[in-house]
C-alpha cells in the first residue's frame, strides 16, 4: 500500500473555538507528514474551517472530508411514547448527546449545510444550538454518521444501562442511514469507553452495522496536552488544578496510523473502515463563480436586459449631474455639448466594459439601496476605494465626486484586462447604518442576506492573561509581564518577537519557573480562535437562500444570520460581499447639518464651494480639531507648512501622509512654493505630474505614464501597476521589456524609458489610490468647511459623536477655549441627552450633554428629558424625586449627576446632595409606586408624595474635592482646574503655564506644571523604553515625551492624578515638542517657597486641628499667621514662631477644618 492504513475522521481543527488545537495548515502538513490520503474535519457545532480546509487539502494532495460533530437532543426513556425520538418536548436540560456527519457526496454535503445552518438558527428547543433526530431524517441523505463514542446517544444510554433505549436509538438512527451508520468506538482509556465498548460492539454485530475506529483529535503531539488542557480551562472559567471540571487525556491527540493500528489490533475491521469511510466520501467544499440576486428593476423596466436598464439610468442620471455640476451659467447650446462631450464618451466607454465583464447587475444593486438611503434622508459617503473611478457610479449617484475633474481612472477599479467583481465600500452614516441592511434585507429576502462572521485569536497579551488566570497566578505578576510585551496594532509582533526584544521579560522568564511555564503555554496557544464575531461591514447577498451555498451562525449579539465562512473565504465560495460601513464623520456633518437647520440655516454639503477662502485659511493654520483625516499633530505640521489653497492639496496630504510617501512632502511643500523646480522625468509627462509638482503620488499617474510614455491600455497599464507593487522579479523582467520598447516605438530614448521605468518602480509599490484620497479629501473638506463657517454647530455634533469618548471630550473642551465658544456645564434643566447648540448674551454655546456623564446611561438620561419636556423643568430637588422613573434611574446615576453638577441648579451644595441621595432615592421609589397604584392622597388626587426631602446639614466640598468628585464624574476638569489654587505658588516657582509657552514661540529650557492625564509607554527600534505623557494645566493640555532615564526616576510621580513640575526641553520649530529632563512633585515643591498662610478664626474651637496639620507638613520657608476676629471691626493677627512647609494643599486641609473662617494665601 502506498499510503498509510488509516484516517482520522474525527478532528477537531481551531475553529472548534477554545477547543481544538490544530490549526488548518499545520493539521493537513501533519497528515501528509504521516502519509494518510485523507483526513476528515468534525468540529464542533460548525463548518468554519470547510472551505480553508478543502483548499489547503487540495495544494498538498490530501482528500478532504467535510464534516461536523453537533449536538442532539437527548433520547431518554425507552417504551414511554412522551420520550421517544419524534417527540419535540425531549429533555433539554439534560446534556445533549453528540453525532457526527460526514458529507458522502454533494447531496449529503448540502444537506450538513441545512442542519448545521438550522443548529444555530433555529434549534431544536430553547437556548444552546442543538438538533432533533427528526432534524437529523428530514436532511439524511448522502450523509455518513457515526454514533458518536461514549458522548453519542447510544453511548450514553448503554452507559446508564438503557440498553434497551441504546438499541431503539440505534434502529432509528439505522431507518434514517441504513448502510451509512457506524458504530464509533474510541479508545482514549476513558472509563466510560470501557464499560460500553462491548455492548457496543455486540449491537453493531446484531444489527448488521460496521465498526469505525476513531480518535478524537483536539491536538497534535503528546507535548501539547498541558497547554491544550490550559485552553479547556480558559474556554470553561475554570482552574487548572481545578477538581470538578472537564478534562481530556494525553490520547486525545492525532495519533499515527501506527499507534491505531496497534491500539485497535483486535478489531482490524473497525480501522479498515477508516479506509472505506474516506472512500467513500467523494465531496469537497468547492469555489463557485459570484452568483448575484436578479437586479431590482422598476415596473417598466422589468423585461429589459439589465445592461439596457443600465444604461438607461445611466444616462437619465448623467444628464441630471452634467446640469447641476458641470455646465455653467450662460452656456450656449455648443458650449454644453463641447463640455458634456467627454463624460458622455467615458459613460458609453465603461457601459460597454461593465456589460462585456457581465456587471450591470451588480451597479444596479448598489444603486438601488444607495438610492433608497438617499431618498430616506440617510447620509451616504461621496465614495471609497476606487469606486470612486467610474462616471457611471457618479451618474447613478453611487459615488458623488467627478471622475474627469479630478482625472480618475475607470481601469483602476474595472479592468477589463483582469476580470474580478467590481467593490464599492459604502459609508453610511453610523447611527443609520442597520437601516439599510434592513432594507436589503427586505428586498431580497431574510434567507438571502447574511453579515460574515469574523474570528477574534488569542493574541500574546490575551493568551498571557487567560493563562495567568487559569494558573492562578497573581494578577500584578500577570500584568507586569504582559505590559512588556509591545500592544502596537499597527505593528504586532508575536509573544517570541517580544521575548526576543525585552530583556526585562527574558529576565523574568530565567528567574521564575512559574513565568517560564506561562510564557511557554501562551506561546502554543497564540494565533488559536478565541472566538466568533460579526465583521463590522460584509453583507452577502445570494442568489438563492444562503444556506444551499454556505452554513449559517447566529451571533449573539445580532439578530441576522452570519455566514460561516470568513470574509477571505466568502467570496470564493460564490456569494458577493457588499461592504455597508458605518463612518462616524457622515453623522457629525448630520447632525451638523441638523443643528444649522434649527437656526434656519440650509446647506447642500454635496455642493459645497472648493474655494472658501475660510476654510482654506484655516487648514494653513492646521487648526483641524475634529476634521477628517486631517487632524493629528503630524498632519497640522503640513498644513502648517504646505498652506494648502486648493482641493488637490487636500487630496495629496491624504495621499501622502503614509509612511514612505511621507518622505516626499517637504519636497512637494517647496515645490508648491518655487522653492524647488519640479522635475517631470519627460517633457510629455508634464501634464500627468504638473498637478503633483512632478512627484508621483496616485497610482493611477503610473497608469498615465505607462500609457503615455509607452502605449499601454489603461487596462493593460493596471496590470503594470499591479506588476510593481508585487515586485516578482520575471514579471518586472516582462513588464520593463514592454515598457522600454513601447517607449522606443514612441521615440523615446531607450536608456531614459528604462530609468523611467525603474523611478515609476520604486514609487508605485507605496503609491495611493487616488480615486479614495479624493473621497476621503471630499469628506475631510465638508468637516473643515463646517468648522470654519460654522464651528459652534460642528463642535456640538462632534461632541455627541464622541460622548463616551473622555480624551477625544477633553481635546473638544481644550479647542472650544481656543476657539473662545463656551462650554456651558450639565443641567438638567438646560441639557439635552446629546451635546446641543445654546444661544448666550456672549453668541452660540454648546451645552454639555447629560448622556456624557459616565455611567449614567443614554437611555436614562432620556427619561428624564422626555420628563422635563412634559411637565417642565424641575423645581428642586423635592421635585425631581417625585418625577424620577427609578426602572430606569437608579442611585448610582443619580449620584454621578450630582457630581458632574447637573443638579447644581436644585441644589449647589454637592456634598450636601450627595450624602442624602439615599433619601432622593427612597422618596422617589414611594412617589413611583403610589404613581404606578393610582391611589389619592388624603389631600385629594394632586397631592405629592414628597413635599420637602431632609438633606443633611453639611458643609460642601473643598474646591479640590468638588473638582476630583467632577472628573470622576466627566473625565476631565470641566468648571475649573486643581492648578487654579496654586497660581500664586506658580508664579514664585517661575513656572509659564502651557499657553504662555505656545505663545511666546521659544525653544530651549522651560519649566512647566501639570496634572497628569495618562502615560503610554512605549520600546524603542534600539529596545529602550520611553513614555508619551499627557498633562494639563489650567490654559490647555499638552504633551511630553520621557525617554528612558528620566522614566526610570520618576515612573511613580508619572501616575494618573498627580500634580508634578516638569523641567523640559521645548522645540518650537513648526509645533512645540516638549522632551522632559527632570520631574519632581509639585507639592513638594511648592511647600519648600516662601509661600504664607492667613488663616483666619472665631474662636479656639479650630486650634488643635491646625497645629496637627502643621505639624504633620512639617517644617519649611513659610510663615503662618493666625487672625482672631473679635468683632466686626477689630482683628488681632498672631505669626506663629516656626517657618512651615506651606502649599496649596496645605491650605486646602486647613480649609477644611470646620471653624475656619476663611484662609489667604501671603
Amino acid at each position: 500500500m502506498s499510503h498509510a492504513d488509516f484516517v482520522h475522521l474525527r478532528v477537531h481543527s481551531a475553529y472548534s473555538l477554545l477547543e481544538g488545537a490544530l490549526k488548518v495548515k499545520d493539521l493537513v502538513q501533519r497528515t501528509k507528514e504521516l502519509n494518510m490520503p485523507a483526513v476528515a474535519i468534525t468540529d464542533t457545532g460548525n463548518l468554519f474551517g470547510a472551505l480553508e480546509f478543502s483548499e489547503t487539502c487540495r495544494k498538498e494532495g490530501i482528500q478532504p472530508i467535510i464534516g461536523g460533530q453537533l449536538d442532539v437532543t437527548p433520547y431518554r426513556l425507552s417504551g414511554d411514547d412522551e420520550n421517544r425520538m419524534n417527540n419535540t418536548n425531549a429533555s433539554i436540560v439534560q446534556e445533549p448527546d453528540q453525532i457526527v456527519l460526514l458529507a458522502q457526496n454533494e447531496t449529503g454535503y448540502r444537506n450538513i449545510l441545512k442542519l448545521v445552518s438550522q443548529y444555530h438558527l433555529a434549534p431544536d428547543g430553547e437556548g444552546e444550538p442543538r438538533i432533533s433526530v427528526d432534524d437529523l431524517a428530514a436532511h439524511g441523505e448522502g450523509v455518513i454518521v457515526f454514533t458518536g463514542g461514549s458522548k453519542g446517544g447510544v453511548g450514553r444510554l448503554l452507559a446508564e444501562g438503557q440498553n434497551d433505549a441504546a438499541e431503539e436509538l440505534l434502529t432509528r438512527l439505522k431507518e434514517i442511514y441504513q448502510d451509512r451508520l457506524y458504530v464509533e468506538i474510541q479508545r482514549h482509556n476513558l472509563p466510560v469507553e470501557i464499560k460500553i465498548e462491548d455492548a457496543l460492539i455486540d449491537l453493531a454485530y446484531k444489527h448488521d452495522l460496521p465498526l469505525i475506529a476513531t480518535n478524537e483529535c483536539f491536538f497534535d503531539t503528546e507535548d501539547l496536552y498541558e497547554a491544550h488542557d490550559a485552553l479547556i480551562c480558559i474556554a470553561a472559567g475554570a482552574y487548572v488544578d481545578q477538581s470538578a471540571r472537564r478534562r481530556l487525556t494525553v490520547d486525545h491527540r492525532f495519533k499515527s496510523p501506527q499507534e491505531m493500528r496497534a491500539l485497535f489490533a483486535d478489531l482490524p475491521e473497525a480501522v479498515d473502515n477508516t479506509l472505506v469511510v474516506a472512500e467513500r466520501c467523494a465531496v469537497m467544499s468547492e469555489p463557485h463563480d459570484p452568483l448575484l440576486p436578479p437586479a431590482p428593476k422598476e415596473v417598466e423596466n422589468e423585461g429589459k436586459s439589465d445592461a439596457d436598464v443600465l444604461a438607461e439610468l445611466a444616462k437619465i442620471g448623467l444628464d441630471e449631474r452634467l446640469e447641476v455640476q458641470v455646465y455653467q451659467d450662460g452656456m450656449d447650446k455648443a458650449a454644453k455639448e463641447a463640455a458634456g462631450k467627454p463624460y458622455i464618451e467615458r459613460l458609453e466607454y465603461e457601459l460597454g466594459i461593465i456589460e462585456e465583464m457581465g456587471f450591470p447587475g451588480y451597479f444596479l444593486i448598489v444603486a438601488d439601496f444607495i438610492k433608497w438611503s438617499k431618498q430616506h434622508e440617510i447620509p451616504v459617503g461621496p465614495g471609497r476605494g476606487s469606486g470612486a473611478g467610474s462616471v457611471v457610479a457618479w451618474a447613478l449617484t453611487i459615488t458623488d465626486l467627478d471622475p474627469l475633474r479630478f482625472g480618475l481612472l475607470f481601469e483602476r477599479f474595472l479592468n477589463p484586462e483582469r476580470v474580478s467583481m467590481p467593490d464599492f465600500d459604502i459609508d453610511f452614516c453610523q447611527d443609520r447604518r442597520d437601516e439599510v441592511i434592513r432594507y436589503v434585507q427586505e428586498k431580497y429576502g431574510d434567507d438571502r442576506v447574511a453579515q460574515i462572521i469574523t474570528f477574534g485569536t488569542l493574541q500574546p497579551r490575551a493568551a498571557l492573561r487567560d493563562v495567568g488566570r487559569v494558573l492562578q497566578m497573581p494578577y500584578p505578576q500577570v500584568d507586569r509581564i504582559c505590559k512588556l510585551v509591545p500592544n502596537n496594532p499597527a505593528a504586532p509582533v508575536t509573544l517570541q518577537q517580544a521575548i526576543d526584544g525585552e530583556p526585562a521579560l527574558q529576565e523574568e522568564i530565567a528567574d521564575d519557573d512559574r513565568v517560564s511555564k506561562l510564557v511557554d503555554i501562551a506561546k502554543r496557544l497564540e494565533g488559536l480562535y478565541r472566538h466568533a464575531s460579526t465583521h463590522a461591514a460584509g453583507v452577502v447577498i445570494g442568489d438563492r437562500p444562503l444556506d444551499e451555498l454556505v452554513p449559517l451562525y447566529r451571533d449573539p449579539r445580532s439578530d441576522m444570520p452570519v455566514t460561516q465562512f470568513s470574509m477571505k473565504w466568502v467570496e470564493p465560495a460564490g456569494l458577493v460581499k457588499f461592504d455597508f460601513l458605518g463612518l462616524k464623520t457622515l453623522t457629525v456633518l448630520a447632525k451638523s447639518l441638523e443643528h444649522l437647520k434649527a437656526r434656519g440655516i440650509e446647506i447642500d454639503i454635496n455642493n459645497l464651494p472648493f474655494d472658501d477662502p475660510a476654510t482654506f485659511e484655516m487648514l494653513g493654520k492646521g487648526d483641524t480639531t475634529g476634521v477628517f483625516q486631517l487632524e493629528s499633530s503630524g498632519m497640522r505640521d503640513i498644513l502648517r507648512n504646505m498652506k494648502p489653497d486648493s482641493f488637490e492639496d487636500i487630496i495629496a496630504i491624504v495621499a501622502l501622509y503614509r509612511p514612505g510617501p511621507m518622505d516626499n512632502i517637504p519636497s512637494y511643500i517647496r515645490r508648491k512654493h518655487g522653492e524647488e523646480e519640479p522635475d517631470y522625468l519627460y517633457p510629455n509627462l508634464e501634464p500627468i505630474l504638473k498637478e503633483t509638482y512632478g512627484i508621483m503620488i496616485y497610482q493611477e499617474q503610473v497608469m498615465q505614464i505607462a500609457q503615455e510614455l509607452a502605449g499601454y491600455s489603461l487596462g493593460g497599464a493596471d496590470l503594470l501597476r499591479r506588476a510593481m507593487g508585487k515586485k516578482i522579479k520575471a514579471e518586472m523582467d516582462a513588464q520593463r521589456k514592454t515598457f522600454v520598447e513601447g517607449s522606443v516605438a514612441k521615440s523615446v530614448p531607450e536608456q531614459k524609458a528604462s530609468n523611467i521605468f525603474d523611478q515609476v518602480a520604486k514609487f508605485a509599490g507605496y503609491g495611493f489610490n487616488k480615486s479614495h484620497a479624493a473621497a476621503y479629501a471630499l469628506v475631510a473638506y465638508q468637516t473643515a468647511y463646517l468648522k470654519a463657517n460654522y464651528p459652534v454647530e460642528f463642535m456640538a455634533a462632534s461632541m455627541t459623536l464622541d460622548m463616551q469618548n473622555t480624551d477625544k471630550l477633553y481635546t473638544f473642551k481644550q479647542e472650544l477655549e481656543r476657539l473662545d465658544i463656551d462650554l456651558l456645564p450639565p443641567n438638567i434643566n438646560k441639557s439635552d441627552v446629546m451635546f446641543t447648540v445654546e444661544e448666550t448674551a456672549k453668541g452660540g454655546a454648546v451645552r454639555y450633554a447629560l448622556a456624557a456623564i459616565k455611567n449614567v446611561g443614554e437611555g436614562a438620561m432620556k427619561t428624564i428629558i422626555d420628563n422635563r419636556h412634559k411637565d417642565g423643568d424641575y423645581i428642586d430637588v423635592s421635585d425631581l424625586a417625585n418625577r424620577l422613573d427609578t426602572k430606569s434611574i437608579n442611585k448610582r446615576q443619580i449620584e454621578n449627576l450630582i457630581r458632574s453638577g447637573a443638579l447644581d441648579v436644585l441644589n449647589p451644595n454637592r456634598k450636601q446632595m450627595l450624602e442624602g441621595v439615599g433619601a432622593i432615592v427612597s422618596h422617589a421609589g414611594a412617589a413611583q409606586q403610589e404613581r404606578e397604584s393610582d391611589q389619592i392622597g388624603l389631600f385629594g388626587a394632586e397631592e405629592s408624595v414628597v413635599t420637602n426631602i431632609a438633606l443633611p446639614e453639611i458643609s460642601d466640598w473643598l474646591e479640590t474635592d468638588r473638582l476630583k468628585e467632577e472628573f470622576d464624574a466627566i473625565g476631565f476638569y470641566l468648571s475649573a482646574h486643581p492648578l487654579d489654587s496654586y497660581s500664586k505658588a506658580l508664579v514664585r516657582l517661575k513656572i509659564s503655564s502651557y499657553a504662555q509657552l505656545e505663545a511666546a514661540n521659544v525653544s530651549g529650557l522651560v519649566k512647566l506644571a501639570g496634572m497628569v492625564i495618562s502615560k503610554k509607554e512605549r520600546i524603542s527600534a534600539k529596545g529602550n523604553k520611553y513614555a508619551f505623557v499627557q498633562l494639563s494645566d489650567s490654559s490647555g493640555s499638552f504633551e511630553i515625551t520621557v525617554f528612558a532615564d528620566v522614566l526610570t526616576a520618576s515612573r511613580e510621580l508619572l501616575e494618573t492624578g498627580n500634580k508634578v513640575i516638569i523641567n523640559a526641553s521645548a522645540d518650537n520649530k513648526d509645533q512645540i515638542k516638549l522632551v522632559a529632563n527632570r520631574v519632581a512633585s509639585l507639592d513638594e515643591a511648592t511647600a519648600k517657597t516662601s509661600a504664607g498662610l492667613k488663616i483666619y478664626v472665631d474662636d479656639a474651637a479650630p486650634l488643635g486641628s491646625i497645629k496637627e496639620i502643621l505639624e504633620r507638613e512639617g517644617r519649611g520657608k513659610g510663615d503662618v499667621m493666625l487672625v482672631s476676629r473679635i468683632d466686626m471691626q477689630t482683628e488681632v493677627e498672631t505669626s506663629l514662631p516656626e517657618k512651615y512647609a506651606v502649599s496649596p494643599a496645605m491650605a486646602q486641609a486647613v480649609k477644611a477644618i470646620p471653624g475656619i473662617v476663611e484662609v489667604r494665601e501671603v
